[in-house]
């Protein structure tokens, strides 16, 4: 196909020099352009002429459009190999990238396949091991798309009309990701044309939309269809699973039962006194009624995590007040270029120029993946504890309280109420998405005293003054340790999932295998979230290969059960909570939905992204008791 040279110089003229270097190598197999060192730029948005001298930059572009305009050659290079990759990324980040992220990212940009294969030619027709998924988000749309390709007869339900779980029901103002687009999407599938580097919550449902669709996920999907029990059965070796479906109950088998549901499903709703008597519309941001009209209305927001920080902004500018109502404050980033459009230049190089779209990936993966795993190791000699875990902790401390006191410039009377005493990322990291110019606002108020009760027609703080509102939104959370044990699970030997996990402490073995509960895989599971940064996708993505391996090994060997070892899962959740404890998760000096009332930490993962994703690449069976068809 015929290249447009005048649209191609036009994009190349704006790409990012660092990413035509790779094209450049991949296209040539040239070391020379290996041999130019792009200035490390930690942003996530970095700027585009990679720090390089404007003569170096006009020849990387010249060459760059010499070649590509081009036809019909091949790349010297498709697939780098490892240690090849690892000098790939290195120079096109500026810095040096361990060996062990190498065969990670070829597959997260497509060079070699993620999938699990079978090891020896099929034996078993694709309904003959049936699959039941429960949820049509990200992880079940990830899994489902590894089990057609493998084969395996699946089925999805889903509560809900359509998929994409929670980018489907949380439709609040200023919904949007807080990963790099491009990052948040799966490594393989086409490449959805994202309009801007965070995408706002309406394209991210789009995508996941167009994903089941393309991927063939769609037709094994029952939605409006709930599970209200599972029930191990140990004779037969299979699931008997209750459903409520739009004609009422029924009930299944499955070989396999997998929850998709995530961390996010049930909404946190606290119990305040009067709250039944409130005369306004009130709801929990999670079920924000669709169409609703704030306009000159006195607003109170309970809540100053991720999702008022995104709602708040969105709507102070249309409503007559708006109290809000905070228990702690939060550290938050600045970003520049959140709201940046990827333009029409962007969207040409992405769309035709050969790898640009795999390492643009990479930047932005990269940037927001391990490189703040660091920040959040105590380290047992600094002597700061009680405001910082260690120097580069306490320099983004001093740098974050710099922003907030430059945002808050006149408001001196905020400063106490939005600089948070706990070390930096300690709790979910947020991103100002303009939320410290929205509280300055005269029509807004940000109050630190505790509700202690809802009036008919606003609420009252334990100071004993009565704000007035005609709404009232719970920005408050999910029960997040409840996880797989809402879908009412029973074990073998009677045990309930609920009871396992009993007192919100939630245990797996990779956050999916657990004991007393064979043929049971959770995604997104206990200490597999993200604190630290990187991409829910690509954590859906491992986990869905392990299950897949799971089951694979279970057909071709003809396992009918399989249950992690007891002995497997203690020694690993001591491995979690010892290497929590040396995480900032567990700092004595603040609370977080990450911890357990006990104070443990049930929700995010103490490793690394690679480390996780290399700890669920290949099964090992010897973790599991198996048992066989004989």
């Amino acid at each position: 196909m015929a290249v447009d040279e005048a649209r191609l110089a036009e994009a190349i003229s704006k790409a990012d020099v660092r990413i035509l270097l790779m094209v450049l190598f991949h296209l040539t197999g040239d070391r020379k352009w290996l041999s130019i060192h792009p200035k490390r730029d930690v942003r996530l948005v970095a700027d585009e002429d990679a720090g390089l001298p404007v003569e170096v930059q006009a020849d990387i572009r010249a060459a760059a459009l010499k070649r590509i305009s081009m036809d019909n050659v091949d790349p010297a290079i498709v697939d780098p190999g490892d240690a090849l990759m690892v000098d790939m990324m290195s120079i096109c980040l500026g810095e040096a990238v361990p060996p062990e992220y190498a065969l990670m990212f070829r597959e997260e940009l497509g060079f070699v396949s993620r999938d699990v294969g079978w090891t020896s030619p099929r034996r078993t027709e694709p309904n003959e091991h049936n699959v039941l998924i429960v949820g049509a988000g990200i992880c079940g749309i990830a899994l489902a798309a590894r089990l057609n390709h493998l084969g395996i007869g699946y089925t999805i339900v889903e509560r809900n009309a359509d998929v994409g779980g929670v980018w489907l029901e949380n439709l609040y103002p200023g919904c949007a990701v807080d990963t790099p687009s491009h990052a948040y999407s799966y490594s393989f599938g086409e490449r959805f044309p994202w309009s801007r580097f965070f995408a706002p919550r309406e394209e991210i449902h789009e995508y996941l939309s167009r994903c089941a669709t393309a991927f063939g996920v769609r037709p094994q999907i029952r939605f409006n269809t709930r599970v209200t029990s599972a029930t191990w059965n140990n004779d037969t070796g299979r699931w008997s699973i209750e459903l409520a479906t739009p004609s009422g109950a029924e009930r299944m088998e499955a070989n396999a039962l997998v929850s998709a549901i995530g961390q996010f499903g049930t909404p946190v709703v606290p119990s305040f006194e009067g709250a039944d008597g409130f005369n306004g519309d009130v709801f929990h941001s999670a079920a924000w009624p669709p169409g609703l009209d704030l306009s000159g209305k006195r607003v109170a927001i309970i809540g100053t995590g991720a999702s008022a920080m995104q709602i708040v902004p969105t709507i102070v500018d249309s409503v007559k007040s708006m109290a809000v109502y905070q228990r702690s404050p939060q550290w938050a980033r600045p970003i520049q270029r959140f709201h940046e459009p990827i333009g029409e230049a962007g969207q040409w190089l992405l769309d035709h120029v050969p790898f640009y779209a795999q390492w643009f990936r990479f930047c932005l993966w990269w940037r927001y993946g391990d490189g703040l795993f660091p920040l959040l190791r105590k380290d047992p000699a600094w002597p700061h504890p009680e405001r910082s875990i260690n120097r580069s902790n306490d320099r983004h401390r001093q740098e974050m309280t710099d922003y907030i006191r430059s945002e808050l410039a006149g408001r001196e009377d905020l400063y106490d109420k939005c600089l948070p005493k706990y070390p930096p990322y300690g709790k979910r990291i947020l991103l100002d998405n303009g939320w410290y110019r929205a509280i300055r606002k005269s029509q807004v108020e940000l109050v630190t005293e505790d509700v202690a009760r809802i009036t008919s027609s606003g609420v009252v703080t334990a100071d004993g003054v009565e704000r007035p509102a005609d709404a009232l939104i719970y920005a408050t959370g999910f029960r997040v340790a409840q996880m797989a044990a809402a879908l009412n699970i029973v074990g073998r030997e009677g045990r309930r999932l609920d009871e396992a996990w009993a007192n919100d402490n939630p245990t797996a073995f990779l956050g999916i295998s657990v004991p007393e509960f064979p043929n049971l895989f959770v995604m997104l599971g206990p200490n597999s979230g993200l604190g630290h940064g990187g991409s829910t996708v690509s954590q859906a993505e491992s986990q869905a290969r392990y299950i897949s391996g799971c089951l694979v090994a279970m057909i071709e060997r003809r396992i009918v059960a399989m249950e992690v070892k007891r002995e497997v899962h203690d020694e690993f959740v001591q491995r979690v909570d010892a290497a929590h404890e040396q995480m900032i998760w567990t700092h004595p000096g603040m609370s977080t939905y990450y911890r357990n009332d006990l104070g443990r930490v049930v929700s995010v993962m103490p490793f690394r992204l690679v480390d996780y994703w290399r700890m669920t690449h290949e099964v090992d069976l010897d973790h599991y008791e198996l048992r066989g068809n004989g």
